[in-house]
């Protein structure tokens, strides 16, 4: 136990530089507070005390702002930062090393009992107000952006960004992660982006531009083939992108 919990306070040194002493880790950190409080009531779970676990969670929850339902299971090293929030459902699994950051939901899309929530594997960190709906699968090492809502399954080293959630990262494949110390901090994204990810509208509308250029050449070619055809095609001015360039003639025209 003693163990565990030296592992907890070391794992928050490693991702939140604005962590001083060991006093203040244990004594102002909620997501500690929350992580360690789990334990005893998720033991009081599994052992057939169901009121007393729920009981110890909703104190938690009331002292952290953080809740955690006592059925979920939680691996070794989970950080939760800032922590206001965060809700992790009853059948959630996380595996090690993962972290969480404010507002991040691990719930359900469904009433039924049996398997409704996430499975997180190992590495795996969630920006502040990512949704995480339904029981699907976060890969080994994958990144969920801020405010994303996800409700498919994620592949190992993937970035997922949106809503709703999609990959960001085409070369995401299945890894194996780094267990040790120095691996998980130089791995480590937080808010679960980076400073090189591309944007997903800027993307977009790239696409969309490229689109209209390849009509424009088509365009282009048909009027030429009408008129060697001796079929005479007028060209209209079309507008720029940085403004309308329309010469005088066609302006008279339509005046």
């Amino acid at each position: 136990m003693l163990s565990r919990i030296k592992e907890d306070i070391a794992c928050v040194f490693e991702r939140d530089p604005a962590a001083q002493s060991v006093f203040e880790v244990l004594t102002t950190y909620p997501g500690v507070h929350a992580v360690l409080v789990h334990r005893l009531s998720h033991r009081c779970w599994k052992a057939g005390f169901k009121w007393l676990g729920r009981f110890i969670a909703y104190v938690s929850r009331w002292w952290t702002g953080i809740e955690i339902h006592p059925g979920a299971e939680i691996g070794r090293r989970l950080f939760i930062d800032h922590g206001m929030g965060v809700v992790i459902g009853e059948t959630a699994v996380i595996g090690d090393d993962c972290t969480l950051y404010h507002g991040v939901t691990l719930g359900g899309t469904t009433w039924n009992k049996g398997k409704r929530h996430p499975t997180l594997h190992s590495g795996v960190v969630i920006g502040a107000g990512a949704k995480v709906l339904g029981p699907i699968e976060v890969g080994v090492g994958a990144r969920i952006g801020s405010n994303s809502v996800v409700l498919k399954s994620v592949p190992a080293g993937a970035t997922v960004v949106g809503i709703p959630g999609h990959v960001v990262d085409p070369k995401a494949k299945k890894t194996t992660l780094m267990l040790d110390e120095a691996a998980v901090k130089m791995d480590f994204d937080p808010y679960g982006l980076t400073a090189d990810m591309p944007d997903p509208i800027a993307y977009a509308i790239n696409r969309m531009l490229d689109h209209i250029n390849t009509l424009d050449k088509q365009i282009e070619s048909m009027q030429k083939a009408l008129n060697d055809a001796g079929i005479k095609c007028k060209e209209t001015p079309i507008c720029t992108l940085d403004g309308c360039e329309i010469n005088d003639s066609y302006t008279q025209n339509k005046s």
